[in-house]
């Protein structure tokens, strides 16, 4: 059968491309086209459009690209239509794939959703759309089945968690070899950085990060860097006391002791690696202001979403300063708050499902598909 996948970020690259690899196992003839990343295309996909040519974040500067991303969407609605897939599957990037899925349903394709819209955080009148447009939903979270089903009386199917995949897949990492190749101290502890993949939020997140840096000094401090950014972007970020590293975020969080992580889907990533962290979230005062009233949500993490309850502390906009970063820091690096952390991490784990997600999503993507 004939693919067409639709990612719009790195963690959908990432999801993505085991997608491809599970699609691929049991379709051996599958012929895979995609708008994706590196990954996607490292597991067979044909790639069209990288997602770095897409990287637009918050309501400004989506507002100031608009005539791009216009353009962006009339030529993926060519692509698909000369490809004429038995299968369209739209990974997360709901502004861009939910209009990609209104119309490919006109145009009589069927419509895969993997990764669902957050529309459990905000503007949930999406879900008419989402009624009307996706013929088959593939969900992740656990709350999410019974949001679509009991709430809204839409049938989705929930596979698992992908990363729980991605992480068990991960190769075991040497400490001594990872610390000499990195030209790190081969003693201090570790505390991970994550600052994002997107230029203008990791400037801002890193500058706030960093400033404890002075602080923790029996610490070592080691930036994970976005595969869509160069790594002399990072250069003016990288002192005495702190580290890069390039395309290793999960080497990095298996040997890190403790992480500051911009609020998303690394906040997950680091828990799945039982690593106690403190998360991290500031936005333009005006795209903060209009998200905030659109978004009813208690937490912004995935973390505490999932276990319905504060696990980890959220550092947002005012609060995300150095005398609160300094405090909540150090309440993770020794303590009952750590060992309680580690306990949380454990019962999140049980309620993300088993491994396989991916190849329960390719299953029945398979199934519901017309090839």
């Amino acid at each position: 059968m004939k693919y067409y996948l639709i990612a719009g970020e790195a963690s959908g690259d990432l999801h993505g491309s085991n997608l491809i690899k599970a699609l691929k196992n049991k379709d051996p003839e599958a012929d895979i086209r995609c708008w994706g990343g590196d990954l996607m295309q490292a597991a067979g996909g044909t790639l069209v459009t990288h997602y770095k040519e897409r990287a637009f974040m918050g309501f400004l500067e989506i507002l100031g690209n608009l005539r791009k991303i216009l353009g962006f969407i009339k030529a993926c609605k060519a692509d698909i239509a000369e490809f004429a897939p038995d299968a369209l599957i739209l990974i997360d990037n709901s502004g861009f794939n939910l209009r990609i899925a209104a119309w490919a349903k006109e145009a009589g394709f069927t419509t895969h959703y993997y990764i669902s819209p957050q529309i459990w955080a905000s503007r949930e009148g999406r879900i008419e759309k989402i009624k009307r447009d996706v013929d088959f939903m593939y969900v992740i979270l656990p709350f999410e089945k019974d949001f679509y089903e009991n709430k809204h009386q839409y049938p989705v199917q929930f596979v698992g968690h992908p990363l729980i995949d991605a992480i068990g897949q991960a190769q075991a990492v040497d400490d001594a070899t990872f610390r000499k190749e990195n030209s790190l101290h081969p003693e201090k502890p570790i505390i991970a950085l994550l600052p994002g993949s997107r230029k203008q939020e990791v400037r801002k997140m890193l500058d706030r990060m960093l400033s404890v840096v002075p602080r923790f000094k029996d610490y070592q401090f080691v930036i994970a860097g976005a595969p869509s950014l160069d790594t002399e972007f990072y250069n003016s970020f990288t002192t005495e006391g702190v580290h890069f590293v390039k395309n290793q975020t999960y080497p990095l969080l298996s040997l890190s002791y403790a992480a500051l992580v911009t609020s998303g889907t690394a906040t997950l990533e680091t828990a799945l690696f039982k690593v106690p962290q403190v998360v991290c979230y500031r936005a333009h005062w005006l795209s903060y202001e209009i998200a905030k009233r659109i978004i009813t949500l208690r937490f912004i993490s995935l973390v505490n979403l999932i276990m319905d309850r504060e696990v980890v502390t959220e550092l947002i906009q005012k609060d995300l300063n150095t005398a609160r970063l300094h405090s909540e820091l150090e309440a993770i690096l020794n303590g009952p708050k750590r060992e309680a952390i580690f306990e949380a991490y454990y019962e999140l784990e049980q309620k993300l499902g088993g491994a396989g997600a991916s190849e329960q999503a390719a299953e029945g993507i398979i199934r519901n598909s017309k090839g």
